[in-house]
């Protein structure tokens, strides 16, 4: 016997083997599908007996094995069923034949058979027999089980008579010698009169009587019989039937403590009676509990009548000795090369059962010894059968990266250089098998849950060989995505230049069959999920943008009073409870607008040696319609954090919420939810969008300024401008509005503050006429409106003179006294700076005095308007103030007339131009660049001063 039956079990002892198979030509799935009615029937309660007969069914079994049946009854084929197709009466004969044909292969051990014929109808069909049944159609069978049930009980009659026959035989010294096939040749030319010899046949013939009352379901008789076999074949060294007789004792006792079975299939083995808490206390009807005594055989060594043998054991073993009785059978079993097969059985049965007594490591001892049971030159199939079925003991213990292990070497063999059309299908199947036994799984959601698990290193050998399998499968898809898997799953285990070889391959796929997003389903049903790219590259934080000044929604005060939420009563609460998805799906405190570019900055980090391209990156977005902008970056390798900013333009009113981003990266495209990377840092996600609002757009006649009024900031501002002015000059701004939005400007405002001041400003610093600009309201886009504004300065320079030059030494005569004290101090000689030259004085005393102001437009329109919002323009101005003239010295002249008086001005011009002082009743006096001139001026009931 050369080919196991690895699915064999100890219960499988107690059954019967019927072999069903078509004669002639008959459909598969016609056949396979009465083949399944047959095999429902998988155990029959006899007739006026309260007996089970149990019956196991193969559609192939090799007649070699057929050959051991004197050895194992339960390997013998006692049952035929075959089922053929004959359309027409002039076929029955042949039809007939075949099936002697067929029933001579099992003729040496076949108790009955039966012939069921489809489509045959008329006179034939008619006919009464017991061995054929006729049916119409293969649809029209409804009474096969029936037949089924009088086939095995008509089975059951003869192995009872067969039972009670060689349980009394009482021919005295001509006990037939059962052999197994490789036996015969070593006993020819024996002594059969030698008692060792008698005892030899009595032994296995009390071992086969065991094996007719386990089938027959008498138990406790074939318990009692195997223990007699067991001391008969103890005692004359027949190893191999002692092993024989040992294993036929540790499956009946198996069956006692068992009734459910052992095989662990969906559909349990009923039990034959009821088992009550001490079960192994109880008995089988139509048996008695007794105990064994070997001293109490008759002449024979066969007794009908076994409750007359006492001994001192029971008769059943106890779970743990049945253990020790099939180590003790397999070792006996391993003296015989020819019984490998055998010792391979009963290493499967003693797994199957230490598996139910939940003892793993003693089962791992029976498999490894199973492993290297030589079988002799197995074919291919035969081998991936071998490694499959300890793959699955292993998981049936509990073993399973040892069970992982030989379904991968399975795999292997179904691709074996050997094999003229390698099984690739077959191998990617059993390599997907194999991924839980290394705590692998086809999800990358589960490597994101903590540590690493299972041996990076056998992990990344077996997404290589799924990678490969693929590929020859002639499926790319799946190709690039069990690569996609391993990059992203893998990158922390994978060396520099492994990366760099795995992402060239990536590359290769892709560029025949790109990757994507989609789940793939395979032919078997199973989902492969799809795998973004969430480390290509890293992201760390996720930051929404508030648009900028300018374009910043407001709300009208009366209306953001009315929004206030009054949700709670209370106005702070120190309790704080909330997580990371909660902030995320916080709301945040400000708006975008509809139709406005808004903006998401992600600071990320490139992790591989090398730059690294990522294409198409964008925003993925719910809640609003969302119009995403993708961009394209290359980021140096190892790049530290680095800031993208992705921009999108919402195109309706409502909450949006960011959910995560997409990128292209090696040919495959990734959608990165943020809810899937526990590490990213983000103030929140939510944002509401409020309507669209138009666009304003600001130009002016004054060159641009890079001076920002303090205290605003930079960003506050859309754009300054600066000028330069003497004091008491007035120069016009013109400015210009442009609407550059989609929506109608319908109103405008323009209010002003004068900011970072401490100088008293005489008069209105900033004055305009706003009547004009909203005669062209509303503002249709693309249209602009001009605004005229008037800059004038007036500020005191008084309290200054400290800043000017030694005038004494231009020789000019000084009287009175000086307005300031300071001047004092400055009058007095410098040897140091005797000739002050125009730009050295110029740089030495001029001062210039500065005035800013905002200017602050404020304009609405559309959907926005409606809701009740507002957007602000700012435009900050800057005047540099320089000092025109300054009056050094006031001094009075004896008065002509009671009614006036006459003043001494010296007056200097400290500027870099010609002035002309003009005064009342006075001719005007031209001053040179740094001149100081003195006048009189009659001081009377209004005087004035004018300089141009």
């Amino acid at each position: 016997m050369s080919v196991p039956d690895y699915m064999q079990c100890a219960e499988d002892h107690q059954t019967v083997l019927v072999v069903v198979q078509p004669v002639g030509i008959v459909p598969e799935d016609q056949f396979f599908k009465i083949y399944k009615r047959i095999a429902s029937v998988s155990q029959v309660s006899i007739r006026d007996s309260q007996r089970l007969l149990y019956i196991r069914y193969r559609h192939h079994y090799l007649p070699e094995n057929n050959e051991w049946g004197d050895f194992q009854t339960h390997r013998k084929v006692v049952g035929l069923v075959c089922i053929t197709t004959c359309g027409a009466a002039k076929d029955w004969p042949q039809t007939a034949e075949r099936f002697h044909g067929q029933k001579e292969v099992y003729s040496s051990t076949l108790y009955d058979s039966r012939l069921l014929v489809f489509g045959l109808q008329g006179e034939i069909a008619e006919q009464q027999r017991t061995d054929v049944a006729f049916y119409p159609s293969f649809e029209e069978c409804a009474d096969v089980e029936r037949r089924v049930e009088d086939f095995v009980e008509s089975i059951f009659i003869v192995l009872e008579s067969k039972r009670l026959d060689r349980a009394t035989d009482k021919s005295g010294d001509k006990i037939q010698l059962l052999c197994v096939p490789f036996e015969k040749k070593d006993f020819v030319g024996l002594d059969t009169d030698s008692r060792h010899y008698k005892k030899r046949c009595q032994g296995r013939m009390r071992k086969h009587v065991g094996d007719l009352c386990l089938q027959a379901g008498m138990l406790q008789d074939a318990l009692v019989h195997y223990h007699m076999a067991v001391e008969l074949l103890r005692a004359v060294n027949d190893f191999l039937w002692l092993g024989a007789a040992l294993e036929g004792l540790c499956s009946a006792s198996v069956i006692f403590h068992y009734p459910g079975g052992t095989a662990g299939k969906t559909a349990a083995r009923k039990p034959s009676i009821s088992q009550p808490a001490d079960a192994s206390k109880r008995h089988r009807p139509g048996a008695q509990e007794v105990l064994i005594d070997p001293g109490a055989l008759t002449a024979n060594g066969i007794s009908a009548d076994t409750s007359t043998e006492i001994g001192r054991a029971k008769n059943c073993l106890s779970p743990e000795d049945i253990i020790d009785k099939y180590k003790e059978a397999i070792s006996y079993y391993g003296k015989y090369k020819n019984a490998g097969v055998i010792e391979l059985e009963a290493c499967v049965k003693a797994v199957r059962v230490l598996a139910i007594q939940k003892r793993a490591r003693e089962a791992s001892e029976f498999l490894q010894n199973a492993v290297y049971i030589n079988l002799g030159q197995l074919s291919e199939e035969e081998k991936i059968q071998r490694y499959s079925i300890l793959s699955e003991l292993y998981e049936l213990i509990g073993f399973h990266r040892k069970s992982a292990f030989f379904k991968r070497v399975a795999a292997m063999q179904c691709v074996a250089p050997t094999i003229p059309e390698p099984g690739w299908r077959a191998c990617y199947k059993l390599l997907l098998e194999t991924l839980p036994g290394y705590s692998l799984s086809l999800d990358p959601k589960d490597f994101s849950k903590g540590s690493h698990r299972g041996w990076a290193a056998v992990q990344m050998r077996l997404l290589h060989e799924l990678v490969y399998a693929s590929r020859r499968m002639g499926n790319p898809g799946l190709s690039v995505r069990h690569l996609s898997f391993l990059l992203q799953t893998m990158l922390d285990f994978l060396s520099d230049q492994e990366k760099k070889e795995v992402t060239q391959s990536l590359e290769n796929y892709t560029s025949k069959c790109p990757g994507g997003m989609e789940v793939i389903t395979l032919s078997d049903g199973l989902k492969l999920p799809p795998v973004p790219f969430t480390k290509l590259p890293i992201v760390r934080s996720v930051k929404l943008l508030n648009l900028p000044a300018s374009l910043r929604p407001h709300k009208v005060k009366c209306l953001l009073e009315q929004n206030v939420s009054t949700a709670s009563p209370f106005i702070y609460s120190p309790i704080i409870m909330h997580n990371r998805g909660e902030e995320r799906c916080k709301k945040i405190d400000f708006q975008w607008v509809q139709g406005d570019v808004c903006e998401v900055q992600l600071m990320v980090y490139n992790p591989m040696p090398y730059e690294l391209r990522v294409e198409n990156m964008g925003l993925l977005t719910s809640g609003v319609e969302f119009e995403s902008l993708p961009a394209a970056l290359s980021l140096p390798a190892e790049s530290g954090l680095y800031p993208v900013t992705l921009v999108g333009v919402p195109r309706t009113a409502g909450n949006i919420t960011v959910n995560g981003y997409h990128t292209s990266v090696f040919g495959v495209s990734s959608d990165c939810l943020l809810e899937g990377l526990p590490s990213v840092k983000t103030s929140g996600c939510l944002v509401e969008v409020i309507p669209s609002l138009p666009r304003l757009q600001l130009s002016t006649s004054l060159p641009r300024s890079a001076h920002t009024p303090q205290p605003m900031s930079k960003e506050q501002l859309s754009s300054s401008v600066s000028v330069q002015l003497f004091n008491g000059e007035e120069q016009q701004l013109t400015i210009t509005l442009e609407n550059i939005g989609s929506e109608d400007i319908e109103s405008l405002e323009l209010t002003s503050k004068t900011v970072n001041t401490k100088d008293k400003v005489f008069g209105r610093f900033l004055s305009w006429d706003l009547e004009e600009a909203l005669r062209h309201l509303p503002l249709k886009p693309g249209q602009t409106v001009t605004l005229s504004i008037s800059i004038k300065v007036k500020l005191d320079f008084s309290g200054q003179e400290n800043l000017l030059p030694d005038l004494n030494d231009d020789g000019i005569s000084v009287t009175g006294l000086p307005i300031s004290s300071p001047l004092r101090q400055l009058l007095k000689p410098r040897a140091e700076n005797k000739a002050v030259s125009s730009e050295s004085g110029k740089a030495e005393y001029s001062h210039i005095k500065t005035l800013e102001a905002v200017l602050n437009f404020k304009y609405t329109g559309g959907a926005g308007k409606v809701e009740g919002y507002y957007r602000e323009l700012s435009l900050g101005v800057h005047v540099d103030v320089e000092p025109s003239v300054f009056f050094t010295r006031v001094s009075t002249l004896p008065a002509t007339s009671t009614r006036q008086c006459h003043l001494l001005l010296d007056i200097f011009n400290p500027t870099e131009h010609e002035l002309t002082v003009s005064a009342k009743n006075s001719k005007d006096l031209v001053l040179h660049p740094s001149e100081c001139q003195s006048t009189t001026q009659e001081r009377s009931s209004s005087t004035g001063c004018h300089t141009h």
